[in-house]
């Protein structure tokens, strides 16, 4: 697809800077310190930061409607041999078109002092291009629905319009074309004279100075590629002309820069400290723009993944850069408009934000560290998923299988054991090893997206186990809202291991005083009804059910079934907000039918990877937070990242808030032959699949007959129990280095 680069103007009244809102600076990591707290106004040159963006050229999209409603555009110029100008990214026609398709031939030359082979815009007139060729998506991990679609974008149509966009003209290997007979600069210079362009840029020096005192509308502004790239004119890295800054104001009114050049990514891909650049030029009278910013390309480990946090560090951190260039303008709107010039975390919103494990997406899940992360971050409410220890210690840990946490394959590797009641591959479980033998381990960071999706890998195994007590009593300690307690396995560990979870969980409760208080909300949850039984009497608490299965719709009978245990209930977010490959598709009905019950409903789990987004999101978590919000309803989210989530920019009665993706919009702009099939209809919630047998009572193992086998129940949401051979040990240890992040 097109790579056209549009700018845009918030055009923001002095006043906005003033108001109060949320800062989603990076996380405040060991040795990474977030940055320090912004002043409370622009230090642009011209006031509010403009922001650009790469667009994608289809129809009916969000794009064409940025285009319409911003009227801001640049464009990368490449022109053909008789001086037709068409807006396509990069040295050759390759990755952005079906140049291929029109012509197989393909052909090398010497872009500035490198051979490249590929199809040149050189070698063709503009009839060809605009007859012949079409745009792709030039980034493969992108969906291709569009390619093919579109024409290239030719410069002199789209500015012949009665209503053209604003105009920022980048000229890409200008001495290429010079050496190919082609007078770029006259054809600039009449572009310049035609029509209004704002803006003119280029990579080469010898360019920039041709064109000085030749035209007086557009402002220049010089465009430094990666520092140890050499620039056409001079023969000298970028890296050492941007030391120069004196000189290019003698030819420039403005840079144009890898962001790298402001905040250098060190090796570890951890931020390095930031240069003096931008202040420096802003000295000179230099506007600075930043550019390398996509929602989708790997960032820093200190934005967690959030784009916002990122533009942050440019706009809202000490000088800022007077405008930034990105493949997705909507977050570089929002971040400016909305989450700027904010020092202090806003008040409770109406949806809660619920920690997963804690902040789990910054350090180690269920950690001291992880909950005191999410306190920082603003959560609601905290959560401790209960395990028990072979000596009856209850602690915070996802799940009973120490494999994906924590560090156990290295110590316990031969205490592995299958246990089909609970899951089909083998594992190291908490009730087969003493408290001890569990502080013995370290914990260990859950990637979900897979090893090229690292979590903070400096902190991988940072922090310490907690137990239930300590976890309530950090809650108490730090007058968080609320707490989250999930208890799940009763009924196994009662009949097979001699443990009283529900009671443990009651009698941490009690003695922590929360069954004698209001103060802060207390939420049982399980996926077992039996088990939320035990706590109705006690008033104080609200029991949650949670749902693991996608759902499409709960019966007026389930629901009803659903209220004799629980007053609220957490689903998967794809049982709220159907997708189908990647493509939201819809909205059930489920939120309404639970909530004109009165039931409270929350959805799990929200996480900032664009991986686990749907691409309506447009690789922004914010816009998925949004959507959860505004267009489901939802009472609260359940997320790896409190920080994201807790934004007043996702709340509709904020000004201004972030828009909510149209679930079946982006879908309905795709030829329909290359969607994937049809799937089939989400299931509904039966009666059956809620209400679970009453718990066994705890058997005294010691007293048991040799042989004997108690009958243990499982809970509605458990997977079937399958027999399964233990996995071998090379494969144990397979999994264990995967899901350290080795």
């Amino acid at each position: 697809m097109i790579r056209s680069l549009f700018l845009i103007s918030l055009l923001l009244h002095a006043t906005l800077a003033q108001k109060p809102a949320l800062p989603n600076h990076p996380a405040a990591l060991p040795n990474h310190p977030a940055a320090p707290v912004p002043v409370q106004k622009w230090s642009t040159l011209s006031g509010c930061p403009w922001w650009f963006f790469w667009t994608l050229p289809r129809r009916r999209s969000r794009s064409n409607w940025a285009i319409t409603r911003y009227k801001h555009f640049l464009c990368n110029l490449q022109m053909t041999k008789d001086g037709g100008a068409f807006c396509v990214t990069g040295n050759t026609l390759d990755n952005a078109t079906t140049i291929a398709m029109f012509d197989p031939k393909e052909k090398t030359y010497n872009v500035n002092g490198r051979d490249v082979q590929g199809h040149f815009s050189v070698d063709y007139t503009g009839a060809q291009m605009d007859q012949n060729v079409s745009m792709n998506q030039a980034i493969f991990s992108r969906p291709g629905f569009y390619d093919g679609v579109s024409p290239v974008l030719n410069v002199d149509a789209l500015l012949s319009d009665k209503s053209p966009p604003r105009f920022w003209l980048n000229v890409q290997n200008a001495a290429f074309y010079n050496e190919h007979g082609i007078t770029v600069v006259d054809n600039v210079l009449e572009i310049l004279r035609l029509y209004p362009i704002e803006f003119v840029s280029s990579s080469d020096i010898g360019f920039m100075k041709s064109i000085m005192g030749k035209q007086t509308k557009a402002k220049a502004i010089f465009q430094l590629l990666n520092a140890n790239d050499v620039e056409p004119s001079t023969k000298q890295p970028y890296g050492t002309i941007v030391k120069d800054l004196a000189t290019i104001k003698s030819f420039a009114s403005g840079i144009m820069v890898p962001k790298d050049y402001i905040w250098p990514l060190k090796l570890d891909k951890y931020l390095g400290l930031p240069t003096t650049l931008v202040s420096d030029a802003h000295k000179l009278g230099l506007e600075v723009h930043a550019f390398g910013f996509a929602n989708d390309f790997p960032l820093s480990y200190n934005y967690s993944y959030d784009p916002t946090a990122e533009y942050l560090q440019f706009i809202d951190n000490g000088d800022s850069v007077d405008g930034v260039v990105t493949d997705f303008p909507a977050t570089a709107s929002n971040a400016i408009a909305c989450f700027a010039h904010n020092n202090t975390l806003p008040q409770k919103g109406r949806t809660l934000v619920i920690s997963n494990n804690g902040a789990s997406g910054v350090y180690p899940g269920s950690t001291d560290l992880a909950y005191q992360q999410a306190i920082t971050d603003g959560a609601d409410i905290i959560d401790c998923s209960v395990q028990m220890t072979q000596d009856g210690i209850a602690f915070c840990s996802e799940t009973a299988d120490l494999i994906v946490g924590t560090t156990a394959m290295t110590k316990f590797m031969s205490r592995s054991s299958n246990v089909p009641e609970l899951q089909q591959k083998s594992g190291i479980f908490s009730f087969d090893l003493t408290w001890s033998e569990i502080q013995t381990l370290k914990p260990q960071i859950v990637n979900p997206q897979g090893n090229d999706f690292q979590r903070n890998p400096a902190n991988k195994n940072s922090g310490k186990f907690v137990t239930l007590p300590e976890f309530l009593e950090l809650a108490k300690t730090k007058a968080v809202a609320g707490i989250l307690v999930n208890i799940t396995n009763a009924a196994y560990l009662a009949s097979k291991k001699s443990l009283d979870i529900v009671g443990a969980v009651s009698t941490a409760l009690s003695n922590a005083t929360f069954d004698k208080q209001t103060t802060q909300q207390v939420f049982i949850q399980s996926d077992d009804t039996s088990v939320l039984s035990k706590f109705k009497d006690i008033p104080s608490y609200k029991r949650v059910l949670l749902i693991g299965d996608k759902i499409g719709d709960v019966p007026v009978q389930t629901v009803e079934e659903i209220k004799k245990h629980a007053e609220a209930v957490n689903l998967p977010k794809t049982s709220v907000i159907k997708s189908s490959s990647s493509l939201l598709t819809g909205v059930t009905n489920v939120v309404k039918e639970l909530k004109d019950a009165n039931l409270t409903v929350f959805v799990h789990t929200l996480r900032n990877e664009y991986m686990s987004l749907a691409f309506d999101y447009w690789s922004d978590p914010n816009v998925e937070i949004a959507t959860y919000v505004q267009t489901a309803k939802v009472d609260g989210i359940v997320t790896d990242f409190p920080a994201t989530a807790r934004s007043p920019c996702s709340d509709p009665t904020h000004v201004p808030t972030i828009l909510p993706a149209k679930p079946g919009d982006l879908k309905s702009t795709i030829p329909p032959e290359l969607l994937a099939p049809a799937e089939a209809p989400l299931p509904p919630l039966e009666v059956a699949k809620v209400v679970d047998p009453p718990l066994p009572p705890v058997i005294n193992q010691s007293k048991a007959e040799p042989g004997a086998s108690p009958q243990s129940a499982s809970s509605s949401d458990a997977r079937e129990n399958v027999a399964s051979s233990a996995l071998s040990l090379v494969a144990i240890l397979v999994l264990a280095v995967l899901s350290a992040g080795l």
